[in-house]
C-alpha cells in the first residue's frame, strides 16, 4: 500500500490515522471503514455510485451536499483511504489561492510517481469564483480528485464549469435509528469510546439524546461525552435525562437564515397555510421563531399569501396580515409570536382563492400583447376645449348617475378586447357573493361608441 502522508502545514490536513486519546469523543469515534459508516445507504450502500467507484478504484470528483453532522468529512476520508490516495483537507474559510496553487503543485508531483491525491475542501460554497476557477483545470485533467463538502445547494454556490465536472452526492439528515446505533457503539466501545467508564445510557435518557441531536451525529456524541462526565461527577454510572438536558443546553435546531434550510422551512410554512392545516402552520412557524428567523420576513410572506392564496374569498385576511406586520414591528420579540401565531391560524382557517393572481396574469398577457392599443376616447379626460373638440370624454357617463350605480352599456376595454373576461370568481366565502354580483354585471352588452 502506498505511504500515506501525515502532519499539518499551512493549514492543510493530511489525514492523521488515529486522533489522540484526549481528542473529543466525536473525533475518536470516526468510522475507520465504510463498513463502520452508519446511515446514508442511498449514497454509499451496495450498488451505489460511490461504492461501485471505490470497488473499481476509480473515484470521480464529487461534492457531498448535506446538513451538519451527517458524515461528509468522515466519508471523504474513507473514500480516499479505500482508493489508497493521499488525503489533503483544507477549509474554504481559512485557505486562499496561494494554498490552492501549492497543494495542486504537490499533487502534480505525486501524480508523476503514480500517487493519487484527494483534495477535500470543507465548506466549498465559501470559495469565490476566482478560487473555484483555480482548481478547475486540475479537476478536469485528473491531477486531483476533488471532494467538496457543503451544507448549501451546489446549484447556487458552485460555479457552473466546476459543477459540470463533478458528481453531486446528496447526504440526508441521519435518522433516529442511525443516531441510536452511533451512540450505542460509543457507549460500549472500550478502545475509542466510553466503554472503560462503564456508564449506561438507556430509556428516556437515550431518547432525549436522540431527539435533541436533530440528526447531527457530532452533536449527539459531544452531548453524550458531556452527559457522561456529569453522571460520573455525581458518582453515578447511569446517565439521566437531566444529564442529557444539561449537556444539550438550549441547543437550537439546525437553521441557516441565508441558506436552503431557510427557504425550505418558509416553503413548508406557506404550503401549510395554503393547504389549510393550522397545526402544521404553527409547527413550522415555531421552528422558524425558535431558530431566530427574522419575524418580519415571516409576516411579509403571510401578507403575500393573504392576497395570493386567500384573496377575495376573505378580504379581511389581508387586513389581518398587515395588522400583524404592524403589531410585530411595534411589539418586537419574544412577545411578537402572539400576533404571528394569530395571523397564521387565521390564514390557515380562511377560505382559499387564487382568483386575484390568475386574473392579473390573464390581464397582464393581453396588456403586454396589446400595449399599442389606444385608450377609448370616451374614457379619456377632456381637460381642455381642444380635447373636447377632438372627442375626448364623449359618450362617458358616471356610474353614480345610473340606476344601481352601474352604467350597464358602457365599454371600458379597448374595442379589440371587447368581451374579454379576466376575473373568474371562486365559490368560497365572500367570493361566492362576488360571483353572483359579477354574473349580474356581465349581462348587458357594451355601449357602441363607433357611431
Amino acid at each position: 500500500m502506498p505511504r500515506r502522508e501525515t502532519g499539518h502545514q499551512a493549514g492543510l490536513d493530511f489525514g492523521e490515522e488515529a486522533p489522540p486519546a484526549d481528542s473529543p469523543l466525536a473525533a475518536r469515534m470516526r468510522p475507520r471503514t465504510l463498513t463502520e459508516f452508519v446511515g446514508q445507504e442511498q449514497a454509499v450502500g451496495p450498488g451505489s455510485m460511490l461504492r461501485s467507484a471505490v470497488e473499481r478504484r476509480q473515484l470521480p470528483s464529487i461534492i457531498l451536499w448535506g446538513p451538519p453532522g451527517c458524515g461528509k468529512t468522515t466519508l471523504a476520508r474513507l473514500l480516499a483511504r479505500d482508493i489508497d490516495a493521499v488525503f489533503v483537507a483544507i477549509s474554504a474559510v481559512s485557505s486562499g489561492v496561494a494554498d490552492l496553487r501549492k497543494l495542486v503543485a504537490e499533487a502534480g508531483t505525486r501524480r508523476r510517481v503514480g500517487q493519487r491525491t484527494v483534495v477535500f475542501i470543507d465548506e466549498i460554497h465559501r470559495f469565490n469564483k476566482a478560487q473555484q476557477d483555480v482548481i478547475l483545470p486540475y479537476v478536469e485533467d485528473g491531477t486531483i480528485t476533488l471532494i467538496g463538502a457543503t451544507t448549501e445547494n451546489p446549484s447556487f454556490e458552485v460555479v457552473a464549469p466546476l459543477l459540470s465536472r463533478v458528481r453531486v452526492v446528496r447526504l440526508r439528515q441521519l435518522e433516529a435509528d442511525d443516531l441510536r446505533a452511533i451512540v450505542t457503539r460509543a457507549v460500549s466501545d472500550n478502545e475509542r469510546g466510553l466503554g472503560h467508564l462503564d456508564v449506561s445510557l438507556e430509556g428516556a435518557a437515550l431518547d432525549a439524546l436522540i431527539g435533541g441531536a436533530n440528526g447531527d451525529a457530532r452533536a449527539a456524541l459531544t452531548a453524550l461525552e458531556i452527559a457522561a462526565n456529569l453522571a460520573l461527577a455525581a458518582d453515578r454510572k447511569a446517565i439521566t435525562p437531566a444529564d442529557i438536558h444539561e449537556a444539550l443546553q438550549e441547543r437550537r435546531p439546525y437553521y441557516d437564515k441565508s441558506a436552503d434550510f431557510h427557504y425550505d422551512t418558509i416553503s413548508a410554512f406557506i404550503k401549510s397555510l395554503r393547504g389549510s392545516d393550522p397545526d402544521a402552520a404553527l409547527y413550522w412557524l415555531a421552528r422558524m421563531i425558535e431558530s431566530g428567523e427574522d419575524p418580519l420576513f415571516i409576516v411579509r410572506r403571510m401578507v403575500i399569501l393573504a392576497a395570493e392564496d386567500v384573496g377575495l374569498a376573505d378580504p379581511h385576511a389581508l387586513m389581518v396580515a398587515t395588522a400583524c406586520q404592524q403589531a410585530v414591528h411595534f411589539v418586537g420579540m419574544p412577545e411578537g409570536f402572539y400576533p404571528l401565531a394569530e395571523c397564521a391560524l387565521y390564514l390557515a382557517l380562511a377560505p382559499k382563492s387564487n382568483s386575484v393572481g390568475s386574473a392579473y396574469y390573464r390581464a397582464k398577457e393581453d396588456a403586454v400583447a396589446t400595449s399599442h392599443l389606444p385608450v377609448p376616447m370616451h374614457l379619456r379626460n377632456a381637460v381642455t376645449g381642444m380635447m373636447r373638440d377632438f372627442g375626448y370624454g364623449q359618450g362617458y357617463r358616471s356610474a353614480h348617475a345610473e340606476p344601481g350605480h352601474f352604467a350597464r352599456d358602457l365599454r371600458y376595454l379597448p374595442e379589440e378586447l371587447d368581451g374579454r373576461h379576466y376575473y373568474e370568481a371562486g365559490s368560497l366565502g365572500f367570493e361566492a357573493e362576488a360571483a353572483a354580483r359579477l354574473d349580474r354585471l356581465r349581462t348587458s352588452p357594451p355601449l357602441d361608441t363607433t357611431e
